[in-house]
Parts: structure tokens; sequence; C-alpha cells
């Protein structure tokens, strides 16, 4: 046994953490759930219902990530290097923010169609979220779970790369189509932060990498 390794059986483990990333993770899981519905909808009135919910749990994200960050500065012990713990909250709040900001737009702008993109944008974001959900539980022992871990990281970034094609093949379409300058400004920017909804949950799985390289 090498040393590091037997020095983790001397170092007092704090689990406090772990149920506040877990929460935070199922939350970001609601919240795609809730965009997928939203895009798959046409009625404003729902839209609007749905923005609603968006924003509820936006809200929670927020609470949660506060409760982290106090944890944080009144924990001596962590379970993980505390810049990691921050970033983590950070990025997962991150991808929340920017599924509200979707919504949002879409009860803003009200554009005319919703362009399929948005839903299948919208499930590639769930996807991912899944994935996160599942490191995040694992991360209880990285140790044990690094395979697990490993393959739901690789996941991410493989559907982070499918939604680069998506976008670039969309924004295409658009401008080639699109005739109402209104309607292409509109939906530029929704498709925008889809895809940076995307980025920002590879954001997520790199943290969890970076974690996974300190820990495991």
């Amino acid at each position: 046994m090498n040393i590091d390794k037997l020095l983790k059986f001397f170092v007092p483990k704090d689990h406090s953490f772990h149920p506040l990333f877990e929460e935070d993770a199922k939350n970001l899981v609601k919240a795609t759930e809730l965009l997928i519905k939203l895009v798959s909808s046409t009625e404003y009135e729902e839209h609007e219902k749905i923005n609603k919910e968006i924003k509820d749990i936006e809200h929670i994200g927020d609470e949660i990530t506060d409760k982290t960050y106090e944890l944080l500065n009144k924990s001596f012990i962590t379970p993980f290097d505390r810049e990691d713990i921050h970033e983590l909250a950070s990025n997962i709040d991150d991808v929340v923010d920017s599924i509200n900001g979707v919504s949002r737009r879409i009860c803003l702008y009200k554009p005319k169609k919703l362009m399929p993109v948005y839903k299948e944008m919208a499930e590639m974001i769930h996807q991912a979220a899944k994935e996160i959900e599942q490191c995040v539980h694992w991360l209880v022992d990285a140790a044990a779970n690094k395979e697990e871990i490993t393959k739901a990281c690789a996941k991410v970034t493989e559907i982070e790369h499918t939604a680069d094609e998506y976008y670039y093949t969309a924004i295409s379409e658009l401008f080639e189509k699109e005739k109402d300058p209104a309607e292409l400004i509109k939906n530029n920017k929704i498709v925008e932060i889809l895809e940076r909804c995307v980025d920002e949950t590879e954001d997520i799985s790199d943290t969890i990498k970076t974690i996974l390289i300190k820990m495991a």
C-alpha cells in the first residue's frame, strides 16, 4: 500500500457536503425536465406557467449554492479541495441559471414557431444532467467509483460535441431560411443559450474529473 492510500485511513472524512451536492444535482435534473416540457409546448400560457416553475427551481438552486458556500466557510475538513467544492456548486448553478435564461426569453420573445432543435438540445442537456447526477452520487467514494465517474464524464463530453454539431446546423439553416429579421434574432439568441447550457454541463464534468484526479 502506498503512502497516499495509507494516509486516507487517518484523515477524518466529512460527508456533510454530499447531501448538498446530490440535492443540487437533482434540482438540475428537474430544471432540464421542465425545459423539455417548455420547448415541447406551443401555447404561450403554458410557457408562462412552466417559466414560473423553472424560476422556482432556480431559487432552490441558489439556496443550495448558498448553503454549500456557508458550510465551506465553516468547515475545517472538506471531502475534497475547497476550490473544487466552490467550482462544482458554481458550475451547477450556472446551468440552472442558463435554463432559466432560455425560459425567460421564450416567454419574452414569443417566437412564432419553436425550432425543432430547441427540443433536441433540451433533451441533450437533460441527458448530460442525468450523467452528472450519477457522478455526484458516486463522488461519495471517488476512488472506488473512478471507472463509473470517468465513463459518465466521457458521455457528457460526447453529448457536448453532438450539441455543437446541432447548433451549427441550426444556425446555418436559420440564416438561410428565416426571412423575418425579428424572428431570426429571437431564434438565434435562444439557440445560442441552449448551446451554452450544454457547454456548461461539460464544465461540471471537467470539475468532477479534476476532483477525481486529485482523490483517486
